[in-house]
């Protein structure tokens, strides 16, 4: 099995300010586009949060890129160029499963944090034709941006079942207490069975904590059948869903 940390939301660059907590649910903003979507942050309810949040900058006209996608315990989720590619080549495909993080802002001091907030389990990819002929598949409850307009060649859709995070729980939060931001905390098994774009050894500051890559969407973790990261997973998933693990 390949596990995947994949960087989405509101940032620094896209967007501009993280993505907000409340009422204890952390709300991953979708970011900002021109083109390629026919929804709107207002289609999505966020039109007065996201021009709250931006001092007006963005506001509920404004385009949003809506990816990835939840709709009743099921995850649409769109890649294409390099990103895409990152994940052919390291064989990522149904069977594996993405741990959605992003950038999030702690509702009462402020500060700025990774936290994972969804989860996706792979059941089919592909090219927007190719996914829907799989006979699992379902549509979206709004138009997918990777279905809409002109994509690179490679431009898929991953599809199957998943959830946003119920609650912001500190065990899905990545950065460790204090920071600094790219500061993670992980499991003593990441480190020994790697993660893409983390290869060099400075990175890794003892067993439980890395320095985090600051570009790049895509880090994969290739944990096979190996007993530990596969609980730890469901652990995850577990926290994502607030239900008892196992």
């Amino acid at each position: 099995m390949k596990l995947v940390f994949s960087r989405k939301g509101f940032d620094t660059t896209a967007g501009g300010v993280p993505s907000p907590i409340i009422d204890g649910v952390p709300v991953s903003l979708p970011i900002p586009t021109q083109d390629r979507s026919c929804t709107r942050f207002a289609d999505r309810d966020l039109g007065e949060l996201v021009s709250t949040l931006t001092r007006g900058r963005i506001d509920g006209a404004h385009l949003c890129h809506d990816d990835p996608m939840f709709a009743d315990g099921l995850c649409w989720f769109g890649q294409c160029g390099a990103a895409q590619g990152h994940l052919a080549r390291h064989g990522v495909g149904p069977g594996d499963h993405f741990l959605f993080f992003g950038l999030f802002a702690d509702p009462e001091t402020g500060e700025r944090h990774h936290r994972i907030f969804a989860h996706m389990g792979v059941e089919a990819c592909g090219s927007p034709e190719a996914v829907r002929r799989c006979r699992s598949w379902q549509e979206p409850p709004r138009p997918h941006p990777h279905a809409e307009g002109e994509w690179p060649a490679n431009n898929a859709i991953w599809f199957g079942p998943g959830a946003t995070a119920r609650s912001a729980a500190d065990g899905l939060r990545l950065t460790q207490p204090g920071g600094p931001l790219n500061r993670w905390r992980v499991p003593p098994w990441l480190k020994q069975r790697g993660l893409t774009y983390h290869d060099r050894p400075d990175r890794w500051i003892g067993r439980r904590s890395l320095d985090s890559a600051r570009r790049g969407q895509e880090f994969v973790c290739d944990i096979g059948r190996a007993r530990e990261p596969r609980l730890w997973l469901e652990g995850m998933i577990a926290l994502i869903e607030n239900r008892p693990a196992g």
